[in-house]
């Protein structure tokens, strides 16, 4: 369902934190949002702003499930689907995301928040950036953070070799793009997915759920018609400074000189939510991280039976997975750990355990390590393998790509004479 739809649902069941004091962007809503868990809340009364905010509606697996109305067991083959088959969203003419329409560009009047006295300033972490491939016309759809530098312009961190960066510089340094905050569970999972070059990722959120689209304004681009807010601009060939600022692994990062990104024009919703997430917290890191899960379960299921994937919040959402297989033959779990590697190419460490673990559990895997595990028989050690920028003990050398050692943990019980594993 539509952001407006859960954030009802929630309300209805008494499960939406409502807080109707004033509260302040500088600190004290990310403060208060820490404080609950990072549990649904909506903060009625900004001190600075008319805007009302809302966050934690994707905190945890169970709240994505139910937003998306899948079943917890059915998520990965539906996100996989999805993924393999996506279908082109339709176009309409009249959009929510267009009731209001303002080309007198104010951004500070706009909630944006600054979290920790580390952030290099105001920050928008919740945003689904919309740019165009100059040369085949594909559209990309991403995260990027973006610190507030004025009434009309952002820095935007874009990581290189991306799909903004790649298409920037086909385009010479300038590029539309199409700034979305306040979206739909759908348009969030599919913006963290990377898909096959030359696919529309709204096209996987249309899948998940209906998602029309609406041309934008003042750019050449196509936005979710649901958005609270669309901010049209252009990133431009001027730079600078960018961060610090919380990243996924919970440690702050450095400073950058990074691309300003000139705001031309607002459209929103009558009466529209500014949508938030805490960097580097159970939101931010189901964002990131369930997209790959997916990946991992199909190629895994190419070499053995696959039940589940989980990666992991300890490891920071992006470096660890616990991965659960019907072990049939003695290499399963071998084979799961080199399959495993394959479908998320920054992974750092991987667990493949039986069908009797609970993978959410990280006390059973634990004890799956405990009592399964042999490390010098059940570890797969791989030395100076392409790792992720995010990894700060990994050989982050400027220029070059990030390396990093890797190893899997086949923690699966031996096979007995009946084929079955070992149970607890």
């Amino acid at each position: 369902m539509g952001l407006r739809s859960f954030i009802e649902e929630l309300d209805k069941t008494g499960e939406l934190t409502k807080i109707t004091k004033p509260v302040s962007f500088e600190y004290e809503i990310a403060g208060i949002i820490a404080a609950l868990g990072e549990k649904p809340v909506f903060f009625e009364n900004i001190k600075e702003s008319t805007v009302p905010v809302v966050a934690g509606l994707g905190s945890s697996k169970a709240l994505i499930c139910r937003n998306l109305g899948i079943p917890k067991d059915q998520l990965l083959p539906r996100l996989l689907g999805a993924i393999e088959q996506p279908v082109a969203p339709k176009l309409i003419q009249n959009a929510p995301c267009q009731e209001v329409i303002k080309t007198d560009v104010d951004l500070t009047k706009l909630p944006i928040m600054r979290y920790t006295d580390k952030d290099g300033g105001r920050y928008v972490a919740s945003a689904v950036s919309i740019i165009k491939d100059p040369k085949t016309g594909i559209q990309n759809m991403c995260f990027h953070r973006l610190m507030l530098r004025d009434k009309n312009h952002f820095i935007a961190r874009i990581v290189e070799n991306r799909g903004t960066d790649t298409a920037l510089a086909k385009a010479g340094g300038e590029l539309d793009i199409a700034i979305c905050i306040g979206n739909s569970m759908a348009v969030l999972l599919s913006a963290a997915t990377s898909l096959p070059e030359g696919t529309n990722e709204l096209g996987m959120a249309n899948v998940l759920e209906k998602t029309d689209v609406v041309k934008c304004k003042t750019v050449d681009l196509e936005v979710p018609a649901d958005a609270e807010f669309v901010l049209e601009g252009k990133i431009t060939k001027e730079k600078a400074v960018e961060g610090p600022f919380l990243d996924l692994t919970g440690i702050v990062d450095r400073t950058r000189q990074q691309p300003i990104v000139e705001i031309k024009c607002i459209t929103h919703r009558t009466n529209p939510i500014y949508q938030t997430i805490l960097a580097g917290r159970n939101e931010h890191k189901f964002l990131m991280g369930m997209p790959k899960e997916p990946t991992i379960y199909k190629e895994v299921g190419k070499v053995c039976q696959i039940k589940d994937v989980y990666i992991t919040p300890g490891g920071c959402s992006w470096l660890h997975a616990v991965v659960q297989i019907k072990k049939q033959t003695p290499e399963d779990g071998k084979k799961a750990i080199e399959a495993t590697f394959k479908g998320h190419g920054s992974l750092k460490h991987c667990i493949i355990v039986d069908e009797d673990i609970d993978i959410y559990d990280p006390q059973d895997v634990e004890w799956a390590i405990a009592t399964r595990f042999q490390a010098d028989k059940s570890t797969v050690i791989l030395s100076n393998q392409p790792g992720s920028s995010l990894d700060p003990s990994g050989d982050l050398t400027e220029g070059k790509k990030a390396t990093t050692s890797k190893a899997g943990l086949d923690a699966t019980a031996p096979l007995v004479s009946t084929g079955k594993a070992l149970v607890k």
